[in-house]
């Protein structure tokens, strides 16, 4: 099959730290090139993914403008799409189109591709956030019966509004590589706990910071706030009058709420990424994940769960069907019940955390599950009544 998979415009694939997206398209590009599918990336220049070509409208991801007045930022996505859609055109003007489109672009790639002239490939929108976002959007939407979705979790979909549901095939929950090496016993592990994510009050960072401190365990933060990738990137942005991170909600939440509770005992580190990131996976006590939001789908859990480290976890969105309590790791409801879980976290086996990832979230596993769904969208489109033309423009 020839597949056209688009990551979009706002990280590198595979990311250099933060990017749960990026991962999960790089991780499904791999395997499903393995399995003799041709691949062609969707994504920005700076990118080092193996695939069989790319597409880009920039040179560097553009993740950090996001921190910019909307008006400033609209069109970084319509001109990346404009670009994807350019590609389809080309190849079927040379007589080999694309079989079918993979998009992980929010709204303008489902937008943008339904309303192409015909012929024109079917489509499979991967949704990676709360549905909540742009809800009016997915609500309206309407593939013709040649753009469908699907979900990460069972979890996010039931979120969706009746329109999207029908129109989502099902849920292929995500997948991280498997390390080739064993996890690190508990001797070889440091004393920290660590948080891999957006520094972020959706995600809790203030939370972990306090049941640290109670529960007397160090912790490292790694990840972005507000686009920033570490402190002398933010403070340098935060001393240009001019810059967006002044206005961005995360940058200010953050200095109010995490910044003046930082020491020795919790320290933010940065984005972290490559040998780095895997080091610290393999070697810190847990990963923590005290979310505020239903998470969907939840990768950096399981890239914890593969590098044999547990995971303590709010029981919210998709994470109470990643995580099974008191053998890979706990769920809290609460600040205090996720604060006991700390205290606990050594009766969990690194070897049963490891083991339950790689029969679950391996590769292959995401794969096989995104081979049905394409197989599924080219049924369903090769028996649709009517051609999508320039007119029928989504909603």
């Amino acid at each position: 099959m020839k597949i056209l998979m688009d990551a979009g415009p706002w990280l590198p694939v595979p990311p250099r730290g933060y990017g749960g997206l990026e991962n999960v398209v790089a991780t499904l590009t791999t395997e499903l090139r393995r399995r003799g599918h041709t691949v062609v990336l969707g994504t920005v220049e700076e990118s080092r993914q193996p695939s069989d070509g790319r597409v880009c409208a920039f040179r560097t991801g553009q993740f950090q403008r996001l921190a910019a007045p909307y008006p400033d930022v609209t069109g970084l996505a319509h001109a990346h799409a404009q670009q994807v859609l350019e590609e389809i055109r080309r190849h079927a003007a040379a007589g080999a189109p694309f079989d079918l489109v993979h998009t992980h672009l929010e709204v303008v790639g489902p937008a943008m591709l339904a309303a192409m002239d015909a012929p024109a490939p079917p489509v499979l929108h991967t949704l990676h956030w709360d549905l909540r976002r742009n809800a009016d959007f997915y609500a309206s939407f309407d593939g013709r019966g040649r753009v469908f979705f699907a979900g990460v979790s069972d979890t996010q979909i039931a979120r969706g509004s009746a329109a999207l549901r029908r129109q989502t095939l099902g849920a292929v929950p995500l997948s991280v590589p498997i390390p080739a090496v064993g996890p690190a016993p508990r001797e070889e592990r440091t004393d920290a706990v660590l948080v891999l994510s957006r520094l972020c009050e959706a995600k809790g960072t203030d939370i972990a910071v306090r049941a640290c401190r109670r529960a007397g365990v160090p912790l490292l933060l790694a990840g972005p706030v507000g686009g920033q990738p570490n402190r002398a990137a933010l403070d340098a942005a935060l001393d240009d009058p001019a810059s967006p991170v002044h206005s961005h909600p995360d940058v200010r939440w953050f200095l109010e709420q995490v910044a003046p509770s930082l020491d020795e005992g919790a320290r933010w580190i940065g984005t972290v990424s490559g040998v780095e990131k895997d080091e610290l996976l393999r070697r810190s006590r847990a990963v923590l994940f005290p979310v505020r939001w239903d998470e969907p789908g939840g990768t950096a859990a399981c890239e914890a769960l593969a590098a044999g480290t547990p995971v303590v976890c709010m029981a919210r969105g998709c994470l109470p069907a990643l995580v099974e309590p008191g053998v890979t790791g706990f769920l809290a409801v609460g600040e205090a019940e996720f604060g006991d879980a700390l205290r606990r976290i050594d009766e969990i086996d690194p070897e049963k955390c490891a083991a339950a990832a790689r029969h679950r979230f391996s590769p292959g596993v995401m794969a096989d599950g995104y081979e049905r769904l394409y197989a599924e969208v080219l049924r369903r489109a090769a028996g649709r009544a009517l051609p999508v033309c320039s007119a029928a423009l989504p909603g």
